[in-house]
């Protein structure tokens, strides 16, 4: 059925004949299609370009028009004003993608400050800046529909730096909060009588944070430690606040208190087979304690790489049994010549030798601070603890070139090789931005040794963010592990 403007039916009268047609859901489906489907495709591609916010103004008045055409079909109004309101949506649609063309490029640093706020939960953390920001932005870009550039110009950069410290006051805000809630729960207590030194550090810990988040606030790794520690010493300030207020109201409470205190000692003493003494005080039970943990320590070491080396050697030893079984079998049905199955055998072993050989070699390239090489499966990992990169970048040093020198030499042991670069990180900072930093680095160390060291196979780069990590996030050195690059090698022998 044709559908044409001076169809005066009513759209209901159309819908209906359509239903008792046969297959007359189709039918209905396939009229919508024909009446809206290109208005459809030009707000796909309107919301696509973010022409909601470039363009607030054409954009409004499309989707005024649009909402009236689909009551129309809702509700069997005229085909005609159906029509001629899809019609002016369209308009206002493709009014709208054009000046978003022009937003994306004249508010570019306005739109990157909106995306890095709103993953920062700038709407929720610290909604008035994100309301003012957004306002401004409205702003620029209803100057920018109207043609004056030099306005929209000038709101999308006030826009910008409203982002901005949207941005950063949810960052610090999300980091800061639980800290400033219970610092300010100890002060109304009276903390700053009872426990002034606990809760001043608590105190100077939050600022420090502030501080290094105010500084750089992508690099998060020391100032998520130390907003912790913020938050344990104004919990602290809180607790020895209450314990010193029930002492003060009662003098033998002194004495209940200590003997908590060394009753909880007791337990730990206990558990190391002791018996804690405290006629000279905490310290020398304390020293005992440490002692006897450091003894613990060592037998535990030993007995790790005693089993360590019995299993190995049962190993070898099973091996070894295994081959010697084999060749027994193998000189049963010798009849004075290799048969085509033994040389096989032999050739192969050749082959596992030289392999074994050429792993061996590598090993031996890196030093433990350099970095480590594992297998995994068929594989081959160089982990190069030693590669770092500075706070948020991927600028590969000079003082890594020897590494990435020993990278190529170890490489080159393995012709026929497929090579991929892998960027991990810690997991500070949002997910998108750590996705983004491992694949950069991964692909700067790729394209390095391509381009400045002659390695003549390709290589490939990946990045992994903080989805793959080897240590806990919670201690610095545990996302020092976790910021890495690992070159993976899959020898083909």
């Amino acid at each position: 059925m044709k559908i044409t403007t001076t169809n005066r039916l009513p759209f209901l009268m159309i819908a209906a004949l359509l239903a008792a047609l046969p297959a007359g859901v189709a039918a209905q489906e396939n009229l919508r299609g024909q009446l809206f489907g290109g208005t459809d495709s030009l707000l796909v591609r309107a919301k696509e370009r973010q022409a909601d916010i470039l363009a607030p103004a054409s954009f409004k008045k499309a989707m005024g028009y649009y909402n009236e055409a689909s009551d129309d079909y809702k509700t069997g109004g005229q085909l005609e004003d159906m029509t001629e309101n899809l019609r002016n949506s369209s308009v206002y649609l493709a009014k709208a993608l054009d000046v978003a063309k022009l937003g994306e490029v004249a508010f570019s640093g306005a739109l990157a400050a909106r995306t890095d706020a709103l993953s920062a939960a700038a709407p929720t953390q610290q909604p008035e800046l994100w309301k003012k920001a957004e306002e401004k932005f409205n702003r620029a870009a209803g100057e920018l529909e109207d043609g004056d550039m030099g306005a929209g110009n000038k709101y999308g950069a006030e826009a910008t730096d409203l982002y901005r410290t949207a941005e950063l006051e949810a960052i610090k805000s999300n980091y800061l909060t639980p800290a400033r809630i219970l610092i300010e729960k100890a002060t109304k207590q009276g903390a700053d009588d009872t426990a002034p030194k606990t809760l001043a550090l608590a105190r100077q810990l939050t600022a420090q944070t502030e501080a290094m988040l105010k500084q750089n606030r992508y690099d998060t790794d020391e100032a998520r430690v130390l907003a912790q520690e913020a938050r344990y010493e104004a919990a602290h300030a809180i607790k020895l606040h209450e314990v010193i207020t029930r002492i003060r109201s009662d003098e033998t409470n002194y004495e209940v208190a200590l003997l908590g205190v060394e009753e909880q000692f007791q337990r730990v003493s206990g558990a190391l087979g002791l018996k804690a003494r405290f006629d000279s005080g905490f310290e020398p039970p304390a020293t005992e304690a440490l002692e006897a943990i450091r003894e613990r320590e060592v037998k535990l070491e030993k007995a790790g790489e005693a089993l360590k080396a019995s299993t190995t050697t049962a190993t070898n030893k099973g091996v070894e049994l295994e081959n010697l079984r084999l060749q027994i079998g193998s000189m049963e049905k010798r009849v004075g010549t290799l048969t085509d199955t033994e040389k096989q055998l032999q050739q192969s072993l050749t082959v596992h030798r030289t392999q074994e050989s050429t792993i061996h070699d590598v090993e031996g390239m890196f030093t433990s601070d350099e970095g480590h090489v594992l297998r995994e499966g068929s594989k081959i990992i160089v982990r190069l603890y030693g590669l770092t990169f500075p706070v948020g970048k991927n600028t590969i040093e000079p003082q890594y070139y020897n590494l990435l020198t020993k990278v190529q030499q170890a490489i080159k042991k393995f012709p026929k090789a497929e090579i991929t670069i892998e960027g991990h990180t810690d997991a500070a900072g949002t997910d998108d931005i750590n996705q983004r930093l491992s694949e950069s680095r991964s692909l700067a160390v790729a394209e390095y040794l391509m381009a400045n060291m002659g390695v003549e196979v390709p290589v490939n780069s990946q990045g992994f963010g903080e989805s793959r990590p080897l240590a806990t996030n919670e201690t610095p050195e545990g996302r020092a592990k976790n910021r890495r690059i690992d070159v993976v090698i899959t020898p083909i022998w």
